[in-house]
């Protein structure tokens, strides 16, 4: 075969390159035309998916696209409005969910698939706000919007989320989740969401990680959508509450609904302290609590904690409030089996107990939000009970040793034989309330002695009263030895009263640093009796 000529080729060569060339001006035209074109198409499959999943009204103020580089898309403004507000079209109507800006990428030829599919969408600015469940339920339904869903996302990743969950009150701030990065993924047409999200709380100031699975969205009624999942809150800084201090974890579980969730978890704060000024001690919780989205309110039922080796109990609610803003915390808090010198430790600095002992303890406890101090603002009022109590000092438990054999009519053994150690017990009511103590019914027994006082101690131990009396089983005579003895026994008819031996009026007063104990015969305030205090306390339980 004889060769072809070199024109010949020349020629094949033109036609191939020309063709390139068309072929590229075509392709050209073609994404020209899908630019074109695609901008509206994207649009209205967005706005259409979204109407039909939410069955509502969609706004979306702008949408770009560019196909030179894959199918790249941006948009912004985007609010859903939700299925129950029929004055969307009124001047400030809160959406459902508004999003600042949105972007994905895809292939061009998923433009002609249907429902056409994205693999990923970047979030920027993304608020969910749950309206009242009363107020959605008077606004009544408008019509549905019919469509098909055009359009399926396989994964969200949004920042600076928020979610709002609003109240029915007034006068309650919305319970806010301020979410700085969420991942979610979507396993399917009527099936949860699953996500994970980090926040950051501001009040105490901690990191919490979240992963659960959230949905099926309740087009509805939102805040019936079901939620749940597990948390953890690490590295929680309480000295950003005023009044406390330490450092807290927690981890738990939740469930529920947006407007109901029921969390359980624990909490561990290895040196916490309040600013009585005590030591940090480790406090350990294990809670049960259900967040009421309708008030906002979150009810402790119950919390079991630990603090050193005290257990105790609480019961109640902490009440979100718009005025003042904060949380107003009310507990109804037992203990049983605890230890005195645990509770000390939180009023007080010295590594070693004052006292130790058994305590039991009921009180109702009521801290209302405010800028004082948790002393200033905390109102405690219950009843203790305290038993074999030794005090630390050798100087102090001796002279209760002291007191207890001469009041038993041994005042031979009081100065010769060596101290007893014996144990005291305490009882009586209480109510705290501007940081001071008032004890209307204090009663401090020993084998032989009754001391019962009335009066208030100021939390920080200065300038305080007390008046009462102290009741001895042995006669005053008794009580000593040799012509003291003697020179007592006629006043012994005077100080017997209702069968003691006898019956002193006393007082304690000074400050925690220069205390004094003295009679008090000039004292003109009548002793109450048991009825007067019982009915003293009925009276402030119910204020």
């Amino acid at each position: 075969m004889p060769p072809l000529p070199t024109g010949f080729f020349r020629t094949r060569a033109r036609k191939i390159v020309a063709a390139l060339l068309f072929a590229g001006l075509m392709f050209v035209v073609f994404l020209s035309i899908l630019a074109h074109h695609a901008e509206p198409l994207l649009r209205a499959r967005v706005i259409e998916t979204l109407s039909t999943r939410f069955q509502s009204r969609v706004d979306l103020a702008a949408l770009h696209v560019s196909v030179f580089n894959g199918l790249t898309v941006s948009g912004s403004g985007l609010k859903i409005y939700g299925q129950s507000d029929p004055n969307i079209h009124l001047p400030g109507v809160q959406p459902l969910i508004d999003v600042d800006r949105f972007s994905f990428r895809t292939a061009p030829i998923a433009l002609l698939r249907v429902p056409m599919r994205i693999g990923n969408v970047h979030i920027t600015g993304f608020t969910l706000n749950i309206p009242p469940k009363e107020t959605r339920s008077e606004l009544g339904r408008v019509a549905s919007t019919r469509g098909k869903i055009k359009m399926i996302v396989d994964h969200f990743e949004a920042e600076k989320c928020n979610l709002v969950i609003n109240t029915n009150r007034l006068d309650k701030l919305p319970l806010e989740f301020e979410i700085h990065d969420l991942d979610m993924t979507d396993v399917g047409e009527g099936r949860p969401l699953q996500f994970h999200a980090s926040l950051a709380n501001p009040k105490p100031l901690g990191e919490i990680a979240s992963n659960g699975e959230f949905g099926p969205f309740n087009v509805q009624e939102p805040r019936d959508s079901p939620v749940h999942g597990h948390y953890t809150f690490s590295h929680a800084d309480l000295g950003t509450l005023k009044g406390i201090a330490g450092i807290l974890s927690s981890s738990g579980e939740y469930s529920g609904t947006l407007g109901n969730i029921v969390v359980d978890g624990v909490t561990d704060t290895p040196d916490f302290r309040l600013d009585l000024g005590g030591r940090g001690i480790p406090l350990q919780t294990t809670f049960h609590a259900i967040v009421d989205g309708t008030t906002g309110d979150t009810y402790l039922q119950p919390v079991h904690a630990r603090l050193m080796t005290t257990p105790f109990t609480a019961i109640g609610k902490v009440v979100r409030s718009a005025y003042p803003a904060g949380h107003h915390i009310e507990l109804d808090v037992t203990l049983t089996q605890g230890r005195i010198q645990d509770l000390l430790a939180l009023a007080m600095r010295r590594p070693a107990p004052i006292m130790t002992g058994a305590v039991q303890l009921h009180t109702r406890l009521d801290l209302p939000p405010g800028e004082a101090t948790v002393s200033n603002r905390l109102f405690l009022q219950g009843k203790f009970q305290i038993s074999g109590v030794h005090f630390s000092s050798a100087a102090v438990q001796g002279k209760i040793d002291t007191l207890s054999l001469r009041s038993q009519g041994k005042p031979e053994m009081a100065k010769n034989e060596p101290a007893e150690n014996i144990q005291s017990r305490m009882t009586g009511h209480f109510t705290l309330r501007n940081a001071s103590l008032d004890l209307p019914d204090l009663v401090f027994q020993v084998p032989g002695t009754r001391v019962s006082l009335r009066g208030d101690y100021p939390l920080d131990g200065d300038d305080f009263e007390f008046h009462g009396n102290a009741r001895f089983d042995a006669r005053l005579s008794q009580m000593v030895t040799g012509w003291k003895s003697l020179l007592l026994k006629p006043l012994d008819h005077f100080f017997r009263k209702d069968g003691s031996g006898a019956d002193i009026p006393i007082k304690i007063s000074g400050t925690k640093a220069d205390v004094h104990f003295g009679l008090d015969f000039g004292h003109k305030t009548k002793q109450r009796s048991a009825r007067d205090q019982a009915e003293m306390i009925s009276r402030e339980n119910k204020q």
